[in-house]
């Protein structure tokens, strides 16, 4: 079978103009799209803060002045390395607009990539542990921990580092991106049942319009069943608003689709601790309580807003959750 070869229009924008000292053939710029995460070598999920770091670290090893004992010929190879290479990596991720622009374009890599899976080729024997690994965060993160503090010790090497950290990024991409197809148990078609997304009628706080964006586009991708991606939005609006009651509740869902219980449960708790009207969160609790059989009320606030929900549903199911289980027989 032929190689993958195709272009996303969306790319283009962010890799116009920008000049390659060292020439790419693997992972992700094998797409013809320049991976500014293994060019800085983070997760593609890493936050501004930790991007930050690794930028200063690496632009102080790259500085001209850094190693006097270097010559002429190394001091100009990492002097392009930064200007060329690290820096304007660093100015897509660090700015907000950019940044979001170019998760929405990895978002689309890795569902294309999933449906292009069977040409896609992964030559690094950590790549195809990553590709058929359970613990994918896991052997990811270490993976890039592990690889990333000598990226750019040694110059010649600089150009297959990159690349081995783009394989695992595009791995990752295809890995979250990817769907489950397999026959579900009667556990967990009922985890899979519909849970009302819609915004709750609420005064939305001046933290609200902060992860409002990305709230937006996880809804979106939830409503496809997009889980993976879903989560990364929600985990990013997480980063910027810990407190948002909506992206605690909404994750909730996320996890519970994905039967983790366990984990969807400490964050319904968390929301309804942050707005004990939070009826997303109320409604993924009661259906935790159902799959699990575990008392579903902790504290008298929460047995009461239990008791609504099923007051609201012996009600005839009108409202926000009418018809979420069918209506009653006639």
């Amino acid at each position: 079978m032929s190689k993958v070869h195709w272009r996303l229009n969306l790319t283009a924008p962010l890799v116009q103009n920008c000049f390659m000292p060292v020439k790419i053939d693997r992972g992700l710029f094998k797409y013809d799209f320049v991976d500014h995460h293994a060019i800085l070598g983070v997760p593609v999920d890493a936050d501004v803060k930790d991007i930050r770091k690794r930028y200063l670290k690496i632009a102080r090893f790259l500085h001209p002045d850094s190693s006097v004992a270097a010559s002429a010929t190394e001091k100009q190879q990492k002097s392009e390395l930064l200007s060329k290479l690290v820096n304007p990596a660093y100015e897509t991720l660090s700015q907000e607009k950019k940044r979001a622009e170019y998760i929405i374009v990895l978002s689309q890599m890795g569902k294309r990539l999933v449906q292009e899976s069977a040409s896609v080729e992964i030559s690094s024997d950590l790549g195809k542990q990553l590709a058929g690994a359970s613990n994918i965060e896991q052997i990811y993160k270490t993976g890039i921990a592990k690889i990333a503090p000598t990226q750019y010790d040694s110059l010649p090497q600089v150009r297959e580092v990159i690349a081995l950290l783009s394989e695992l990024n595009l791995v990752y991409l295809m890995r979250t991106a990817s769907k489950s197809f397999a026959p579900q148990s009667p556990l967990a078609q009922l985890k899979n049942q519909s849970i009302p997304t819609k915004p709750d009628t609420q005064t939305p706080s001046k933290e609200d319009s902060v992860a409002a964006p990305y709230i937006s586009r996880a809804q979106e991708l939830m409503a496809k069943n997009e889980l993976g991606q879903a989560k990364v939005e929600l985990q990013y609006a997480l980063k910027l608003e810990p407190n948002n009651s909506r992206c605690h509740s909404l994750i909730g869902i996320v996890y519970l689709k994905q039967n983790l219980t366990t984990t969807a449960k400490v964050h319904f708790d968390r929301a309804l601790q942050l707005d004990p009207t939070d009826q997303t969160a109320l409604e993924g609790k009661r259906r935790i309580t159902k799959i699990t059989g575990e008392n579903p009320g902790t504290t008298n606030q929460t047995a009461k807003s239990n008791t609504n929900v099923k007051q609201s549903d012996k009600s005839g199911g009108s409202g926000l959750f009418g018809g979420l289980f069918g209506g009653r027989k006639k």
